[in-house]
C-alpha cells in the first residue's frame, strides 16, 4: 500500500491501540484449533484406535473438538474491537471526503479540480457511497481474514515440522512459490482494478448530470441524448468490470500450485514414507490435516480474498487520497471589512457596488450577467425580481461576496471584496437560501450557531420579531433537544434559520426567498423584522408584496439589469410589467397583509 494511502489509516490506527492488542491476543486463541489439529489426530490414530486403545483416541479427538470451540469463542471476542477500528476509518474518510469536496466546490480558483457552476461535481457521490463503503467492507475483512491467515499459516507449519521436517519444507517451498507469483499477479490486478474505479468514476460524471436535470431531458425529448451519454459509461464500467474478473482467475492456479502439489507429492509417496518408517500411518494422516485444513484454506484466504481485498484497499485509498489531497485554500485578502471593530449592529459605510460585472459558470458556459452595474447603498433595502432561473439569486451572491465575478469589480465600501479577509467577510455577510439547515442538537445550539454568545434576551426579542415564539413554547425552551430536524415543519425550519441570522453579527443580509413556506402574514413580519435590523437587506422576492416593501428593486432581465422604485419600474421596464401582470393573475394582491404593522 502507498506510503500516502496509510496517511489515512494511521490516526485511526493510532488511536486505536488498545482494540489492535486485544484483536491480536483473541486471534492467538483463535488459531490454537489449527496448531493442535494435526498433531491430536495422529496422536489419536497411533496411540489410540491403532494401538487398540480406543477411549485414548476418542479422547484425543474430544481434545480436538474443544480446541475449536474455544477458536470460534476467540473468532467472536475479535468481533467487536475489529468493528470499533473499522467505523472509526470510515468516519474519519467521510470527513475527510466531505471536507476535500466542499473545498473544490468553493474554491474552484484553487485548481483542485473543479471547475465551478450551480451543479456540483457528483463524482464526489460515488466516493463518499461506493468508494468508502468499499473501504469500510474491506478493511473489516481484511483484518478478520489477514490474522487468521498469517496465523494459521504459522501455527500449520509448526505443526508440519514437529511431525517431519522434510514434510516442512517441501510444503514451504510449494506455499513460498504461491507467494511469488501472488505478487506478480497482484501488478495485473492493481492495473484492472484502477481502470475499474476510474470507469465508476467517469459513470458517475456522466450521468449524473442527466440525472439531475431529468426534467429538462423530458421536456425536451432528449431521451436518446441523453442514454448515449450515461450508456457510455455503462458500457465502459462493464467492460473494466469484466476484464479485472479474467485477471482475477489466475488465482485459482496460483492456490493449486501452494497446496495441491505438495498434497500429490505427499499422498503419491505415502507407501514408501509409512513403509520404510519415515512416518507412522498416525503422522501422515495429520499431515494431511495440515494441509488440507490449515495450510490450505490459509493460502487460499490469501490468494483468494487478502490479497483482492488488499489490492481494492489498496487502489481505493489512493483514490481517495488523490481526492482528499486539494491544493491549499487560495489567500484571501487582508483588509477588515468597512466600519467593522465596534461590535454587532454598529457597522458603518458598507455601500456595495457591482462595476461591468462579468459572470459566467464555466470558462466556456454562456455567460449570465455582462457588464452589469448595481449600486447597494449602506444600510438599505433592495429586492431582486425576475423569471425563475434568470440569475437573481447569482446577483445577490455576486453582491455579497458569495460568488467571484469572472471580470469586472465588487466592492464593499469602495474595497474590492477579493481583497478583503474572507473570515470577517463569511462573519459580515450572510445568505438565508430557501432550503433551511436545521441540525440535530439543542435549539440554542441551533440559534446561537453564527454567533455563541448570545444572550437569552437576544434570543426572545428575535423570536418575537420573527413569530418564533409558539415553536420555542411547543419544543419546551431554548435548551429543548431537537433531535430529529425533520419533525419539524418547513415553515418551523425557516423561521429558526431565519432567527440564526438575525441575532449574527452580520451586516449585509441576503434573503433568497428564505420565506417561500410561510404565509404572506409571517413572510411580512419576518421582512419588517429584518428591515427595523441595522444593516443591508437583499431580499430575492417571490411575491408582489415583497417586492413592494423594498425602497429599490433589481429586475434581472436577459442579459439586462434595471434598477428603480416601483413607480418608476411600472414606466420603463417591460420586464418589470409584465411579472407584475404575472403575479396578479395568479392572485398576488399589492395590499399588505392583515397585521398591525411595527413603527420603523
Amino acid at each position: 500500500m502507498a506510503s500516502e494511502s496509510l496517511r489515512l489509516v494511521r490516526p485511526v490506527v493510532r488511536a486505536h491501540r488498545r482494540n489492535l492488542g486485544a484483536l491480536a491476543a483473541w486471534s492467538l486463541v483463535e488459531t490454537l484449533p489449527v496448531l493442535l489439529s494435526g498433531t491430536l489426530v495422529a496422536a489419536a490414530l497411533d496411540r489410540g484406535f491403532l494401538a487398540g486403545r480406543a477411549p485414548y483416541g476418542l479422547a484425543l479427538l474430544l481434545a480436538y473438538g474443544v480446541t475449536m470451540v474455544i477458536g470460534t469463542l476467540g473468532t467472536r471476542q475479535a468481533m467487536p474491537h475489529t468493528a470499533a477500528i473499522v467505523e472509526s476509518l470510515r468516519d474519519a474518510l467521510i470527513s475527510r471526503v466531505v471536507h476535500a469536496g466542499l473545498h473544490r466546490a468553493v474554491y474552484p480558483e484553487s485548481g483542485a479540480g473543479y471547475s465551478g457552476g450551480a451543479t456540483a461535481d457528483v463524482s464526489t457521490v460515488a466516493r463518499l457511497t461506493r468508494q468508502v463503503e468499499t473501504v469500510r467492507q474491506i478493511s473489516g475483512g481484511l483484518l478478520l481474514s489477514l490474522r487468521g491467515v498469517a496465523l494459521a499459516m504459522v501455527a500449520a507449519m509448526i505443526g508440519l515440522f514437529a511431525l517431519d521436517p522434510l514434510l516442512a519444507l517441501i510444503t514451504g517451498g510449494a506455499v513460498l512459490t504461491a507467494v511469488v507469483l501472488t505478487a506478480l499477479l497482484s501488478r495485473v490486478l492493481r492495473r484492472r482494478h484502477v481502470a475499474l474505479l476510474r470507469a465508476q468514476e467517469e459513470l458517475a460524471r456522466r450521468a449524473g448530470p442527466q440525472l439531475t436535470g431529468i426534467r429538462d431531458v423530458v421536456t425536451c425529448g432528449a431521451w436518446e441524448t441523453a442514454g448515449r451519454t450515461a450508456g457510455a459509461g455503462v458500457d465502459a464500467e462493464a467492460a473494466a468490470a469484466v476484464a479485472s474478473a479474467r485477471a482475477g482467475a489466475g488465482r485459482i492456479a496460483v492456490v493449486a500450485v501452494g497446496t495441491r502439489l505438495p498434497f500429490a507429492i505427499i499422498l503419491l509417496s505415502s507407501s514408501w514414507l509409512v513403509s520404510s518408517a519415515v512416518l507412522t500411518p498416525g503422522a501422515l494422516v495429520g499431515a494431511m490435516v495440515y494441509l488440507l485444513q490449515g495450510i490450505e484454506p490459509a493460502l487460499r484466504a490469501m490468494v483468494q480474498t487478502v490479497s483482492n481485498m488488499g489490492l481494492q484497499l489498496s487502489v481505493t485509498l489512493r483514490r481517495l487520497t488523490d481526492f482528499i489531497d486539494v491544493p491549499p485554500r487560495p489567500p484571501s485578502g487582508t483588509g477588515s471589512f468597512p466600519g467593522a471593530g465596534a461590535g454587532a449592529g454598529i457597522v458603518t459605510g458598507t455601500d456595495i457596488a457591482l462595476r461591468d460585472v462579468h459572470f459566467a459558470y464555466g470558462p466556456r458556459a454562456e455567460p449570465l450577467f455582462s457588464r452589469i452595474s448595481l449600486d447597494i447603498p449602506d444600510g438599505s433595502h433592495l429586492a431582486i425580481v425576475g423569471p425563475s432561473g434568470i440569475g437573481k439569486s447569482t446577483l445577490a451572491c455576486l453582491a455579497g461576496g458569495l460568488e467571484q465575478a469572472r471580470r469586472g469589480e465588487v466592492t464593499m465600501g469602495g474595497i474590492p471584496v477579493a481583497a478583503l479577509a474572507e473570515e470577517e467577510l463569511r462573519r459580515r455577510v450572510a445568505l438565508v437560501p430557501q432550503e433551511s439547515y436545521v441540525f440535530a442538537g439543542t435549539l440554542r445550539e441551533n440559534l446561537a450557531l453564527l454567533r455563541p454568545d448570545v444572550s437569552d434576551s437576544e434570543l426572545d426579542a428575535a423570536a418575537v420579531a420573527l413569530g418564533l415564539g409558539e415553536t420555542v413554547r411547543r419544543l419546551g425552551g431554548y435548551d429543548a433537544v431537537i433531535g430529529s430536524p425533520g419533525l419539524l415543519s418547513q415553515g418551523e425550519r425557516q423561521l429558526i434559520t431565519l432567527a440564526r441570522v438575525y441575532v449574527s453579527e452580520a451586516w449585509v443580509v441576503i434573503l433568497d426567498e428564505a420565506t417561500c413556506h410561510l404565509d404572506r402574514v409571517g413572510e411580512e413580519r419576518v421582512e419588517d423584522a429584518f428591515i427595523a435590523r441595522p444593516g443591508t437587506l437583499i431580499v430575492v422576492a417571490h411575491r408582489i408584496t415583497s417586492a413592494l416593501r423594498a425602497e429599490r428593486i433589481a429586475v434581472v432581465g436577459q442579459d439586462s439589469l434595471t434598477v428603480g422604485s416601483h413607480d418608476e419600474l411600472l414606466g420603463m421596464s417591460a420586464e418589470y410589467a409584465e411579472l407584475i401582470g404575472y403575479w396578479s393573475s395568479a392572485g398576488e394582491s399589492p395590499e399588505p397583509a392583515a397585521i398591525p404593522r411595527p413603527l420603523i
